[in-house]
């Protein structure tokens, strides 16, 4: 009995070691996505890329989900909630609101976007994560023209 008790202390050992070996791995050949140096897969107006979800959310959906899109648009309104800073491009007036495009800035564009003024154009890339049946949601939003020159 000592030695099955003991082959399966092993066998636990070796699993651990296996289990640890395999998530170092994943960690060393996945590293974080840099989103401010991704290039944009597209380029759309906030306005249209709004209506393409609100008209067609499931076809647009599978064309703009899990890309960086880079929009242009007139700023509705810039929010911050504690360490969040949010960019809106609105359109419409829904039940809990206005409906429209909000972009999620990276932290190192942040203090750029809270100086943006209502009816100010401006462009932005985010990776789009979908629509919430009233916003169409981009995530680690950036000034693309800073990225590109190396500018932060």
């Amino acid at each position: 009995m000592k030695k099955f008790r003991a082959n399966k202390a092993t066998g636990y050992i070796w699993a651990a070691v296996l289990a640890a070996v395999i998530l170092l791995l994943y960690v060393i050949l996945n590293p974080p996505t840099d989103y401010e140096a991704e290039p944009a897969a597209m380029e759309i107006s906030a306005e249209d890329l709004y209506y393409k979800f609100a008209d067609y959310a499931h076809e647009a959906g599978d064309r703009f989900e899990g890309q960086m899109i880079e929009i242009t648009g007139s700023v509705s309104s810039v929010e911050q909630i504690q360490d969040l800073v949010v960019v809106t491009f609105s359109f419409e007036e829904g039940f809990f609101g206005r409906e429209g495009v909000r972009c999620n800035m990276l932290e190192n564009h942040r203090e750029k976007a809270l100086e943006l003024s209502p009816g100010q154009n401006v462009r932005l890339k985010g990776l789009c994560t979908g629509f919430s049946g009233s916003d169409v949601i981009l995530e680690y939003c950036s000034f693309p023209e800073e990225s590109k020159n190396g500018m932060r």
